[in-house]
């Protein structure tokens, strides 16, 4: 396993998290149930200073607000806060963020020029039943003093979270494990994802083409395209991150593990005629 430059998670949580009172199940199966990336486990974090981090978490609320806001205007955003700051540094935060304004533009996050990109299919597709389209995304979960990578696996149709995982980098794995999860239950006809190099390559690719799955993916900056999980990703954030403020690495499986369960089994979504998830996903 190729080790990687990884977000300033405490180690140390995460080895509480997993060990105590479960020291008769294997690492591998107390990650699985929790939602952990197995990788992440044996990651050391790499620190970001207290100053990096207060910026990051201005950038994650001013963006779950203006998903439109590139590095120019971010940079305003945060100047006009008295932020005496570059946008040299705002460019390199938001590319660890994981994060692109959603009009095309230079890029934040390289996709990988090796991989290849897939054309988008769900422009002018009438999505009318369970696992036609299913979409996956990756999103930044803040700490107090870190942060975490979220991805999750939806139907499109019904809004249902099928599988989720945690991670403290941004690598192939913890996506690669969070897809297993989900085609382990049921199969879509197309999956859907924008053109990171997580999703774009081959080792993703081929769990979908292996399984005979048609890959549809985003245009480079249009985050429209992934609508659904782009709403998802807002409620995750207005209705449990920013309400919490997470302290600890446990803090955050606790909170998404609990509020995954309530999106899809509780939340009533206008959209769907007052029914919950849960409830279409049959």
């Amino acid at each position: 396993m190729v080790k990687k430059k990884v977000s300033p998670v405490q180690l140390a949580d995460l080895k509480q998290l997993v060990e105590p009172e479960n020291s008769n199940i294997s690492i591998t199966r107390q990650c699985d149930i929790l939602g952990l990336c197995r990788s992440s486990y044996y990651y050391k974090p790499a620190a970001e200073s207290p100053l990096n981090l207060e910026l990051m978490r201005i950038i994650d609320e001013q963006y779950t607000r203006t998903p439109f806001y590139g590095v120019p205007r971010m940079t305003h955003v945060l100047r006009n806060m008295g932020y005496s700051i570059g946008h040299k540094r705002i460019e390199r935060l938001m590319r660890l963020m994981g994060i692109q304004a959603i009009y095309p533009k230079k890029n934040l996050s390289k996709a990988n020029a090796e991989h290849k990109k897939f054309p988008y299919l769900l422009k002018g597709l009438d999505i009318i039943r369970s696992d036609q389209v299913w979409a996956t995304d990756i999103t930044y979960i803040r700490m107090k003093s870190g942060f975490m990578y979220l991805v999750a696996i939806m139907d499109w149709y019904s809004r249902y979270v099928i599988s989720w995982r945690l991670s403290n980098s941004l690598n192939t794995s913890f996506c690669i494990e969070a897809l297993e999860e989900a085609l382990s239950k049921r199969k879509p006809e197309i999956f859907n994802s924008d053109q990171g190099s997580q999703f774009t390559s081959n080792d993703f690719v081929s769990v979908l083409q292996d399984r005979g799955i048609k890959i549809s993916m985003d245009g480079r900056g249009r985050a429209m395209d992934n609508i659904m999980i782009e709403r998802l990703w807002r409620s995750v954030k207005y209705e449990e991150v920013y309400l919490k403020d997470y302290q600890v690495v446990k803090d955050v499986f606790r909170g998404i593990s609990w509020y995954f369960n309530f999106y899809n089994n509780e939340r009533i979504h206008q959209s769907l005629e007052y029914q919950t998830p849960a409830a279409l996903y049959i």
